[in-house]
């Protein structure tokens, strides 16, 4: 399905009919990310699985900032007429983004799931990197990403298979929306704040071998949220929902279950 949102076609899937979950992946990936978790979660929830701007199926613009992927979210929920608090599962990227749109719509959140990133910007290295590569990417299109980002994402463990498959994902992103995440996330702000003042349940995902957004990351916002929780999946990289697909539910499950009331 196709939403317009600010001037642009976003896709996103909407599946089952329990209490409302919206799933964001990380950069530059799909909402791929999320066709292991899908299918066993449908029954009991409201599954919101959008393609961010210049990711997937969705429309690139040439600039964004972490404060239009939030708001493109709560277009995307009000134009499907999801008015009830979300658990937001945000992925690497997608956890920024989740940082973003609690500081904006706070009182649509009902709790916070954070994999596979980080709460702190940037540091005036990384952040030039980012912009560097940047342009790069004008010049010469996405493969200096691609080529860079497919060793780095998986974990020693991950398959042959798996590899190539997520370097197809990669190599499909449109460049345009890959120069414009870069420019987001070096321009992003430290999250720490925000998370010490998080009052919703949160659950920290960490992979164990993973180089992007290590252990010692989630273990540093688990320390700066007052009601958090931290799993580590195992024998998993930066990419936890595919590379240990049964572990990461497990633990997503669990916490799903265990928030207060009951399922939400």
């Amino acid at each position: 399905m196709n939403v317009t949102i600010d001037g642009l076609s976003l896709h996103y899937e909407v599946s089952g009919t329990g209490s409302p979950i919206i799933l964001v992946h990380g950069f530059p990936l799909s909402s791929e990310l999320w066709n292991p978790i899908v299918p066993a979660l449908e029954r009991e929830y409201r599954l919101i699985v959008p393609d961010l701007r210049g990711h997937g199926r969705s429309e690139a613009s040439l600039t964004a900032t972490m404060a239009r992927y939030a708001d493109d979210l709560a277009a995307l929920l009000d134009r499907i007429g999801e008015t009830r608090p979300v658990v937001l599962v945000g992925m690497s990227m997608g956890g920024y983004i989740s940082f973003e749109f609690y500081r904006r719509h706070r009182d649509r959140v009902r709790a916070l799931v954070l994999a596979n990133t980080r709460a702190q910007a940037d540091d005036p290295g990384a952040a030039r990197d980012r912009r560097e590569l940047a342009r790069r990417v004008e010049r010469e299109g996405n493969a200096p990403v691609v080529e860079n980002m497919i060793p780095r994402l998986f974990g020693p463990r991950a398959s042959r298979q798996l590899r190539n498959e997520w370097h197809g994902i990669l190599a499909a992103t449109r460049p345009e929306g890959i120069v414009a995440a870069l420019e987001a996330m070096a321009e992003r702000p430290d999250s720490f704040p925000t998370l010490a003042s998080v009052t919703c349940p949160v659950l920290i995902v960490a992979g164990e071998e993973d180089t992007l957004t290590p252990l010692t990351d989630a273990r540093r916002m688990q320390k700066a949220a007052p009601h958090s929780q931290l799993e580590v999946i195992p024998g998993s990289g930066h990419m936890s929902p595919v590379e240990n697909s049964a572990a990461f539910l497990a633990v997503l499950r669990r916490f799903l279950e265990e928030l207060p009331s009951g399922r939400v």
